[in-house]
């Protein structure tokens, strides 16, 4: 228990390192392009692990990022976008939900078809499409939607020996770099491993009703925040539990 202690803190201090180099910057330069699908919404077998949720959320309005994905943990990020061609692209831009990992190669966003037609003027898709990769400029926004956080049981979880979990209706501008759990009216934690995209799982979890907190960190500060609820001691892989919390 002692070695998790130190080993924490390192990971914190890591992302905010990362942080302070430009990642997160405000009306930050890029480009954007597009990736096809046959609803032009987002994807189930995203990097992050959100399955069908990172299809359909935001309006299917979603990216795959590259160096914004941060080892996962920039899944669940919400960014407004905005390109930098006056006759084609619209003035507001798209908000766009980080679902996804994919090399950019010349862009750091690669948008779901829907997302990026909302980066264009009113019947401009076509020729905005048409320039392939286009600049851009960004910043991290709240995502909007107005619900709790979520913490979901992953499809790998197997009751009772494996639990993974996946945050889900993150609504701040905060990555969730950790989660750790412990039963009910006990004083003892148990970290969460990452164990893919923001995918956090834990071999022999401890039985009966759970607990849990949940780490943030973001260009400021690193916190911890313990949520307001309990997964049930019979807990099911495919539910996703309301914590009754949200972070900003």
């Amino acid at each position: 228990m002692g070695s998790y202690f130190f080993f924490f803190p390192m990971i914190l201090l890591l992302a905010a390192t990362c942080y302070g180099q430009g990642f997160y910057n405000y009306n930050y330069n890029s480009r954007a392009t597009s990736y096809s699908s046959p609803d032009g919404a987002g994807t189930a077998y995203g990097s992050c692990g959100y399955g069908t949720f990172g299809k359909n959320v935001n309006n299917g309005e979603v990216t795959a990022v590259s160096k914004l994905y941060r080892n996962g943990g920039g899944c669940g990020a919400c960014y407004q976008v905005k390109c930098k061609i006056q006759r084609e692209c619209s003035e507001e831009g798209v908000k766009v939900l980080v679902t996804d990992y994919r090399a950019g190669g010349r862009a750091d966003f690669i948008m779901s078809e829907r997302a990026y037609e909302k980066l264009a003027r009113p019947n401009m898709a076509a020729e905005l499409s048409a320039n392939g990769v286009v600049d851009v400029e960004y910043r991290r926004v709240q995502c909007g939607h107005g619900r709790n956080l979520e913490l979901r049981i992953h499809e790998t979880s197997r009751y009772p020996s494996y639990l993974a979990m996946v945050p889900i209706f993150s609504e701040g501008i905060s990555d969730i770099t950790g989660i750790d759990i412990g039963v009910v009216n006990h004083d003892e934690w148990r970290p969460m491993r990452r164990a893919f995209g923001t995918v956090f799982g834990i071999t022999n979890p401890p039985m009966g009703s759970l607990r849990a907190r949940v780490h943030y960190a973001n260009p400021d500060q690193v916190r911890t925040s313990q949520l307001t609820f309990a997964i049930p001691r019979n807990w099911k892989v495919g539910v996703a539990y309301d914590t009754a919390s949200q972070h900003n």
